[in-house]
């Protein structure tokens, strides 16, 4: 047990924030831990934290020195899909020169984690749904049934009942799996936790990188907050661990933020201060070819802009592009982009 308590306090650490949102998550998450294997069923969109709540139930479980196993069902084909959660026996095909274990019998005593179980087809789902309901099945090709005490946790990012109702998921096998349900919040609905993420990442990253970065200038703190964050804590984190590394060398502003995606420049906040829209207002404004461009030839073209605005002088086009000149060489060197080769670069460019 003490193993146990402190992979708790670890996963207490990541699932941030005292909105009353995330307190039931965890409320709810301790209840179900207390159950030996009822099955759950976890909701949320995509960069919520479902994972690190499945672990938590699994920490907080009788059955925490057992394994944990998770799997993304929604990144692997069918096939595929079939053989590594259920194993198969030797010869079952080309290939096959032994009996392999599923991951079913390796979270034997502990928990499976289904990860978006809705982006699973029907086929699956019929033979998934004896696992689950019998708590046994069969390897490929085999005749014997393997049977497993394991705790089943699925997670999906999708509206499962509509799914059914769209005859794109059983409704047996969902009735079957929503025995208990845990819904997570997105990010722009549980409040300041979004400040207390982002200020944990910064502190997070300035460790792994050896940075010295001071915190969230009032600009950035501003934009956080009314940024919707579509791709909730993961995109956020993404963000933070860029301005970190390569924009920042003192307060983390507004404008050290990249909102790359055309659906993260429709959301993004409206301001009338530049400070804390100058690094959205840019993107909003330009417009992208017919055919599409590459972010980095984005980048590469504003660069080459700036240096030739300024005639070559870095230090003078650091400036135009508001950062420090040592920032503007790393991207230079990073698109092998030199003083040698600016205006042959700038014939060719796209903008």
């Amino acid at each position: 047990m003490k193993k146990a308590k402190k992979d708790f306090r670890r996963l207490e650490e990541e699932i941030i924030g005292q909105s009353p949102q995330i307190k039931k998550v965890i409320a709810t998450a301790k209840k179900i831990a207390s159950s030996s294997s009822i099955t759950t069923l976890i909701f949320g969109e995509s960069g919520t934290g479902k994972e690190i709540v499945a672990r938590l139930i699994h920490s907080l479980s009788a059955s925490s020195i057992q394994p944990f196993v998770d799997i993304n069902c929604g990144a692997i084909p069918e096939t595929l899909l079939e053989s590594e959660l259920f194993g198969y026996e030797k010869g079952a095909f080309t290939g096959a020169h032994m009996r392999k274990q599923g991951l079913f019998e390796l979270a034997h005593g502990g928990t499976i984690f289904l990860d978006e179980i809705g982006n699973t087809t029907l086929n699956f789902q019929i033979k998934l749904l004896k696992a689950v309901e019998n708590k046994r099945f069969r390897r490929i090709s085999g005749i014997d049934e393997v049977r497993i005490s394991t705790r089943i946790i699925a997670a999906t990012n999708i509206d499962l009942k509509k799914a059914v109702d769209d005859g794109k998921f059983r409704e047996d096998l969902y009735y079957r799996l929503n025995v208990c349900q845990i819904f997570i919040p997105p990010l722009r609905e549980r409040g300041d936790d979004v400040l207390t993420f982002a200020e944990s990442f910064v502190d997070y990253f300035n460790r792994e990188y050896d940075r010295q970065v001071k915190g969230l200038a009032t600009s950035a703190i501003q934009l956080i907050k009314e940024y919707p964050w579509p791709g909730n804590i993961r995109q956020l984190k993404n963000a933070i661990e860029r301005a970190v590394l390569v924009e920042c060398d003192d307060w983390i502003e507004a404008e050290h933020f990249l909102l790359d995606s055309e659906r993260d420049r429709q959301n993004a906040p409206q301001n009338n201060d530049p400070k804390v829209t100058q690094g959205v207002t840019q993107f909003i404004k330009y417009e992208l070819p017919a055919e599409g461009i590459s972010l980095e030839d984005i980048e590469r073209n504003i660069i080459l802009s700036a240096m030739e605005k300024a005639n070559g002088n870095i230090s003078q086009a650091a400036r135009l592009l508001k950062i420090n000149r040592g920032k503007l060489r790393y991207r230079l060197e990073r698109l092998g982009v030199t003083q040698l080769n600016i205006h042959e670069l700038r014939a060719r460019a796209i903008i």
